[in-house]
């Protein structure tokens, strides 16, 4: 028979470091890894001699950075699927991006399974973990903290000494950190306890906004179908695009969401968030919408966010369910063109003008002056059309009552 191959999802940090020699020592196996450049701003280069030096066969470093934006961020922005209100689900989109092309390279390559070093407290390891029974059903999973003895830190650390394996450099900060293009998140350390207010030095992106200037910033994002275009009349590029917007709102304190959040696997957890090109993009995005969407459909789709966000949060990004609904946000976005200048100031972000050749607001309708298109008699008729439910059920109450 031929020797098993494992592709692992691979970081280059302590635990997928002690994970190469121990999937070798239970399994007997070789052992491929693959790293995902998502726009974290790291350079991944030495992954490729630490995961030889570590046991691995070969390692791909694989840039994923723009398909990351393109069919995973920019779908959930016009989604505006936000998870509890604060999350823009900077970790739940890249997971199945990364998933989907471990996939790919284990059956370029003859893998009977695929590893990855989610915990098994976290949502990381549902998220991975549907992505590949969608689009490999057959494939094995491994996923040694669910199995294995290693349970700190000072064991991994152990394990690697014992075997004369290089460890790899730590970082000192004692937060868990998730970081791409997207976001930064902190998780861990002394925001274990809600009570405890994030310092500043916890910060590695944002500006803290009380630290921000004292002038405002304007910024003008353009958008065509749902999709950003442009910043400030200058087309760029989707990444271009979250670079420029990241150093701006960073700058002036944008994007940081502090939360306890509910996850998929039970408990609440605490997080910090940085997300300053996020956070602009959300609001432009919304505001154009005001003007775009007519009532019925701009509510109704308030409902679909809400479930799309969970879907992605919940690792569910395969799922018919969120194609279709996908489906139906690419249907509502057809006229969400326009332009959108927004006003950064110390932490706040917010619009301050908004135009798109498809807008629904008539100036002549809302006027508040004369008008010669609205006739205010016609609304007696439709409030008392509209209240006859509420009038019938107090005349028969009062009857009843008698």
């Amino acid at each position: 028979m031929a020797k098993l191959k494992v592709l692992l999802a691979y970081s280059g940090g302590l635990d997928t470091s002690v994970i190469i020699p121990w999937l070798k020592e239970n399994y007997d196996c070789d052992v491929i890894a693959m790293a995902a450049d998502v726009g974290q701003g790291e350079e991944l280069s030495p992954l490729n001699e630490r995961a030889i030096a570590s046991g691995a066969a070969k390692i791909y470093i694989e840039d994923l950075t723009e398909e990351f934006v393109t069919d995973f961020v920019y779908p959930t922005l016009k989604a505006g699927a936000v998870y509890e209100g604060k999350y823009l689900l900077g970790t739940s989109m890249a997971r199945p991006i990364i998933a989907k092309r471990l996939v790919e390279i284990a059956k370029k390559e003859g893998c009977g399974a695929i590893c990855h070093g989610a915990t098994g407290k976290g949502n990381d390891q549902v998220r991975f973990e549907l992505t590949i029974k969608a689009l490999a059903p057959e494939m094995m999973i491994i996923a040694p903290w669910r199995i294995w003895d290693i349970k700190s830190r000072e064991d991994a650390i152990a394990y690697l000494e014992e075997r004369n394996l290089p460890l790899p450099v730590s970082k000192k900060r004692p937060y868990s950190m998730d970081r791409n293009l997207w976001h930064l998140s902190h998780e861990g350390s002394d925001l274990e306890d809600p009570w405890n207010e994030p310092q500043d030095e916890l910060y590695l992106i944002c500006t803290p906004p009380e630290k921000a200037p004292n002038k405002p910033t304007y910024v003008t994002v353009s958008f065509e179908k749902g999709v950003p275009v442009a910043v400030d009349g200058e087309k760029l590029s989707p990444i271009a695009i979250i670079e420029k917007l990241n150093e701006l709102g960073a700058a002036n304190g944008i994007g940081i969401d502090d939360m306890v959040e509910n996850r998929l696997v039970g408990m609440k957890s605490r997080g910090v968030y940085e997300t300053p090109g996020g956070t602009i993009l959300y609001e432009a995005h919304r505001a154009l919408e005001s003007i775009t969407l007519d009532r019925d459909t701009l509510h109704y789709k308030q409902g679909v966010a809400l479930k799309f966000a969970e879907m992605v949060y919940y690792g569910q990004w395969y799922a018919p369910l969120r194609e279709a609904l996908s489906a139906f946000v690419d249907s509502t976005q057809q006229t969400v063109t326009g332009d959108v200048r927004l006003k950064l100031y110390k932490g706040s972000c917010a619009s301050v003008g908004i135009q798109s050749p498809y807008t629904l607001y008539s100036e002549e309708f809302a006027t508040f002056g004369k008008d010669e298109v609205y006739n205010q008699k016609d609304a007696e008729g439709f409030i008392n059309l509209f209240g006859l439910p509420l009038k019938v059920k107090a005349l028969a109450d009062a009857k009843r009552n008698k």
